[in-house]
């Protein structure tokens, strides 16, 4: 007894592509208005579909001799070479193209390279119809069906080629590995190589859900003719990947005992395979349940339940004016892009339409894309429509220009033209007005520079019945500004770095912009040294880069940092220097009670007066002068207040051990303290000033003292 597979798997693409879903129209539709015509050849790779069409009255002709005068002979999707086509019109036939548009982009592909003296290289099998049909427009072409057939094919030729060109094409159902390791090898062995991707964007979509499938899956059924190159392809894929490949041309050659092992098949169908017969093959695997139920996995898109008979009258639906059509592209030329329309007409729509000004439609199309548009115009003699895609655009612009001005939504357009009182930007072919006040320049600004500029606006006004439609530039500015700001402050932080330009200076810092948002570097954050202007560090435009210190998002306010951190010169001394090192720095400074000294740069000790010298002097002018540089000892270093006192007089006559210099009083200590905190420059000064006015009173006092001592001892000798 069978046991069924619990899942099926259909792949999305399974089933006919355009081209072939064409040729199988136009030969549905020839038969039904004349009752009877002919094929050149089989109209595609199955035997089904071509049963089916010679019950409806097609003939299928093998050569033209058999063609009957004046009857109405199809060009199957494959094409044929150029002289069947002169030999079908000697003979009197009415000659109808069914050749796949894609097809044909390859005949005017070698058409042109061989007329330019090219060497032509074809990637394909070399029986099947197409490859045989592109090599007849061929004035010399080699044909390969893989990597060993291109590197034989080449070897021998190679040294004659010279500088002559090479024009690669593959057949349309190549696969893409196959055809990607041919084009490296010719590549490799030859110079000025021009390669054409003709691959059907169907059939490497078809190919990629087979290999997709037969990972999935346990056993894959491949259905198609045994003749068909792409349902072949599909084959040899999925039986890389998976060791159970089935390849059956319908349902009557599915042997459902081989699938007893088998939990999860695969199911997918060349180009050449009409719905119906995958639903055949699908119903046959379901009538077949013995355990459980079997899940069919179906995309919506595969449209399977129709039978082939519906599928073909709903393709010969009429279209008229004014439609709105979807199809997909076919092929690209030079003046115009031929869309399958999936019904009886073939679509197509001026190149021009795709593109503005300088741009190629190549960059902005390829086949297999789908465009929609509107029915202009319909010839039902040539079984063609003129479709616009703009005329849609427009209609669908208007809509979204009245939705703009209710949700207030930012639009972007360029910059056409300058007339009286604003200037006139473009917005998908829509002509929008912006006053010279809504432009965001100064007033008395040229309008001219903004012409060729893309633009962001907001649209204030819109009157479709007199086609009129106003914009603000301004205040697309000013939303964006907003947007900005807000973005800025939720997500700055402390210590987040910034690069900016400076916008001006003020006796106590500088202010800078970081992105629309103007930040303040205090003078004392500007640098680790004396600063007493801001621009002895910064000018106006320069651009620098800075942290944030802090914040208040409230009052929009930012303090900004600019000197380095890791410069920071207290963390440098303490790095180099401790108290009982001797160091050499420079005098900087004099006042009466003591000399400053920079023993690093930003950093400053203080030498007492009493250790300048080994004898009694009354002024540190006495000794040194401000340039000098000394050695002296660290005596002391007071880490928290960040204060130094240094020793010059401790370096040339230490003290004796048995008499101890006496203590200094603490009133005529002072030493001098850095300050990193912020103050300001005249705090600093302030703070001196007040010292040296201190100063001059203790020492007043202090000699006043000795002067009574000595007089005291004096006395005591007499």
């Amino acid at each position: 007894m069978a046991v069924s597979p619990e899942k099926i798997i259909v792949a999305e693409s399974a089933g006919f592509c355009f081209g072939v879903k064409r040729s199988v129209e136009i030969a549905e539709k020839t038969v039904t208005e004349y009752g009877h015509c002919a094929s050149f050849g089989p109209l595609i790779h199955n035997g089904d579909v071509i049963s089916f069409l010679e019950h409806k009255g097609l003939r299928v002709l093998s050569e033209v001799g058999e063609v009957k005068e004046g009857e109405r002979v199809i060009i199957r999707a494959h094409g044929v070479p150029p002289e069947i086509y002169s030999a079908l019109n000697a003979v009197g036939a009415e000659v109808i193209d069914a050749t796949c548009p894609k097809v044909k982009l390859i005949h005017k592909i070698v058409t042109k390279a061989s007329a330019e003296g090219d060497l032509v290289i074809i990637i394909g099998m070399k029986n099947h119809p197409e490859v045989e049909a592109i090599s007849g427009y061929c004035s010399d072409c080699i044909i390969a069906e893989d990597p060993e057939e291109t590197k034989s094919a080449l070897f021998g030729i190679v040294p004659a080629l010279g500088e002559r060109n090479i024009c690669v094409v593959s057949q349309t159902t190549q696969t893409r590995d196959n055809y990607t390791e041919c084009c490296d090898i010719i590549k490799n062995m030859c110079t000025n190589v021009k390669i054409f991707d003709t691959i059907c964007v169907a059939t490497s979509t078809r190919q990629g859900e087979a290999e997709k499938i037969a990972t999935e899956c346990d056993a894959v059924i491949v259905i198609g003719g045994k003749h068909s190159a792409n349902s072949i392809h599909l084959a040899e894929i999925c039986r890389r990947i998976c060791s159970d490949v089935r390849f059956i041309a319908n349902a009557d050659e599915l042997d459902m005992k081989g699938l007893s092992g088998a939990k999860t098949v695969g199911v997918t169908a060349g180009a050449s395979t009409p719905s119906w017969i995958i639903k055949e093959v699908i119903n046959k695997m379901s009538d077949e349940i013995v355990n459980g139920e079997t899940i069919i996995e179906e995309k919506p898109a595969a449209e399977k339940e129709l039978s082939f008979d519906e599928m073909l009258e709903e393709t010969l639906k009429p279209i008229y004016n004014g439609d709105k059509v979807k199809g997909i592209v076919a092929a690209i030329s030079g003046t115009e892009v031929s869309v399958d329309l999936g019904a009886k007409y073939s679509g197509f729509i001026p190149t021009s339409e795709f593109t503005d000004a300088g741009e190629k439609v190549e960059d902005v199309l390829k086949v297999g894309d789908e465009v929609e548009g509107v029915v202009v115009r319909v010839n039902d003699v040539e079984g063609t429509a003129q479709i616009s895609k703009k005329r849609l655009d427009a209609t669908r612009i208007w809509s979204d220009l009245e939705e703009a001005v209710e949700n207030g939504q930012v639009l972007e357009g360029v910059v056409t033209e300058e007339n009286k009182g604003g200037i006139v930007v473009n917005i998908k072919g829509i002509r929008v007005f912006v006053p010279a006040s809504q432009t965001n320049l100064p007033k008395d600004a040229e309008l001219a520079q903004l012409l060729k500029q893309a633009v962001k606006l907001k649209i204030t006004e819109v009157n479709k019945a007199r086609k009129r439609v106003v914009g603000s530039i301004r205040r697309a500015a000013q939303a964006d500004r907003r947007a900005q700001l807000e973005k800025f402050w939720d997500e700055i932080e402390v210590g987040k770095k910034f690069k900016g330009v400076v916008k001006s200076l003020t006796g106590y810092g500088a202010f800078v912009d970081i992105g629309g948002v103007d930040g303040m570097v205090h003078v004392s954050e500007l640098s680790w040294g004396r600063v007493r202007q801001p621009s002895e560090v910064v000018s106006v435009g320069d651009e620098i880069e800075v942290y944030v210190i802090s914040f208040d998002k409230d009052k929009r306010k930012i303090s900004l940092g600019y000197k380095d951190p890791d410069a920071d010169p207290w963390k440098i001394f303490m790095n180099t220097y401790k108290v009982g090192d001797v160091a050499k720095v420079k005098i900087v400074k004099l006042m009466d009670f003591g000399a400053f000294a920079e023993v690093v740069p930003g950093v400053d000790g203080l030498i007492h007066i009493s250790q300048i010298a080994n004898r009694r002097i009354e002024k540190p002018s006495e000794v040194l002068s401000v340039g000098d540089e000394v050695e002296a000892k660290i005596t002391a270093v007071d880490e928290e207040k960040q204060k130094i006192s240094l020793s010059i007089r401790a370096l040339s006559e230490p003290a004796p051990a048995e008499a101890p210099a006496a203590e200094e009083s603490k009133e005529d200590e002072v030493v001098f303290e850095i300050t990193e905190t912020g103050e300001k420059n005249g705090e600093v000064e302030e703070a001196v000033e007040a010292v040296e006015e201190a100063v001059p009173d203790v020492v007043a006092e202090a000699e006043e003292t000795a002067t009574v001592i000595e007089a005291a001892a004096a006395g005591s000798a007499e």
